[in-house]
């Protein structure tokens, strides 16, 4: 894992968290004014026009986070947690099949081609163990949620563990930033630094499962050598 990526995430977690804050001095929330207009207190039709947006605007490849934030602040902890992962999951549903439907042959190509030294490692783990890889995947704070769903479409792997896998995955970080929106809105100390310790407990958690999976691959490998 790269420590710099790891900075630009925290960096992005706290720009939002202090951007948000200062903002809502001034009335305002970063990116929340459409949130505010069409979204907020419109019931049935504001958490169902919420869902559509954020699954099409996931599945083009905006970060998960800023919809889990988005929910947090428009509806609160629980609802927005509901909302978000709803959304984060057909995104991803809509992105894996696509690339499954039309990326296949694309993927074996490169897989084959200049870019296989870099995806070819992603791709074995992601078919050696779907679920467990997806999930220590998802549980990282970095990487990219497009680019994951359209390599595992591409890869051919079971649909319903990859999706099973991400929506896991994808729980401790929407409650993350789902109370960092809701903590903005109503001005929540204690929601801000509960998002903080669940972020750190989610890191630790997505490394110690990737070193896990990492242990046992190189047992597997040695037993492999060694024979009968």
């Amino acid at each position: 894992m790269s420590w710099a990526a790891l900075g630009r995430f925290l960096l992005m977690a706290a720009g939002l968290a202090l951007g948000g804050l200062l903002l809502r001095l001034l009335g305002a929330a970063p990116g929340t004014a459409w949130v505010d207009l069409y979204i907020r207190d419109q019931g049935l039709l504001g958490e169902s026009l919420f869902l559509l947006i954020g699954a099409a605007a996931l599945a083009a490849g905006l970060p998960r986070q800023a919809v889990a934030f988005l929910g947090g602040y428009a509806f609160g902890t629980v609802v927005g947690v509901g909302l978000a992962l709803a959304a984060q999951l057909l995104g991803c549903a809509i992105a894996f099949f696509w690339a499954s439907a039309v990326g296949r042959a694309w993927a074996e190509r490169r897989l084959a081609g200049r870019f296989g030294p870099q995806l070819r490692p992603i791709v074995a783990l992601l078919r050696e163990n779907p679920f467990g890889a997806t999930l220590a995947l998802r549980l990282f704070p970095v990487g990219n949620n497009l680019a994951l769903n359209l390599l595992a479409g591409m890869s051919g792997i079971p649909a319903v563990a990859f999706l099973s896998a991400s929506l896991l995955g994808y729980v401790p970080q929407t409650v993350v930033f789902a109370l960092l929106g809701k903590g903005v809105r109503v001005d929540g100390a204690w929601q801000l630094v509960l998002s903080g310790l669940l972020l750190a407990i989610s890191i630790g958690l997505g490394v110690w499962l990737m070193r896990r999976h990492r242990a046992g691959r190189a047992v597997g490998d040695e037993a492999s050598f060694k024979g009968p």
